[in-house]
């Protein structure tokens, strides 16, 4: 009997432990995840800062101010791409074993990695920049001499409005992939919400 006891025992103690340990597990995965959600808003803050960032380079044409802001935003999105990186190497990591979080992960990565080129290429023509007539002579207090008058042809009219038209399509067409990524990434975000959701009430 008292052999039969020990055995209990001993079984008692490892279910307890591997339900402790199955418990932690939880915990870390549910940790990453919430932190994985911290740094999905901190790329949608990058967005909302590089969107700013570019109107007021399309209104005033402060080249430098506007790559400084790039470099930053680069960095930003560098450092928030190689934690979710590390994420996705814990979760396929044999502790974890979780390769669908990693996938789901993975796939959210490529979507952000498309979204963000797409974002880049929507750049602006230069005809769209608000002038700056610093350099126009002034005759008289309301009159000046504009320096960005030019003689226009029909010729160049034609080039000028078959760039915008291209420009136009182009624009559009990287809208349609934005909005398309977006929607892509809110679906996994929601998987990730569910995952979350999950593990809470275990």
């Amino acid at each position: 009997m008292e052999d039969f006891e020990k055995k209990v025992s001993i079984k008692d103690s490892m279910e307890i432990e591997q339900e402790n340990s199955s418990c932690s597990k939880s915990n870390e995965i549910l940790n990453l995840l919430r932190k994985f959600l911290e740094i999905q808003q901190r790329r949608a803050q990058a967005y909302s800062k590089l969107k700013t960032g570019f109107s007021e380079y399309m209104k005033s044409g402060g080249e430098l101010a506007y790559q400084q802001l790039c470099s930053e935003i680069t960095v930003e999105f560098n450092d928030c791409s190689k934690q979710v990186l590390e994420m996705e190497s814990l979760f396929l990591n044999p502790d974890y074993c979780r390769v669908d979080l990693a996938e789901l992960l993975r796939a959210i990565q490529t979507q952000e990695k498309q979204k963000l080129h797409l974002v880049l290429k929507k750049a602006g023509r230069p005809s769209e920049r608000l002038m700056n007539h610093e350099n126009c002579s002034f005759k008289k207090p309301m009159e000046h001499e504009c320096v960005h008058l030019q003689e226009i042809t029909e010729a160049a009219g034609t080039e000028e409005a078959e760039a915008n038209a291209e420009y136009d399509n182009a624009l559009k067409e990287a809208i349609r992939g934005v909005q398309d990524a977006v929607t892509a990434i809110n679906e996994h975000l929601e998987e990730v919400r569910y995952e979350i959701a999950a593990l809470e009430t275990e």
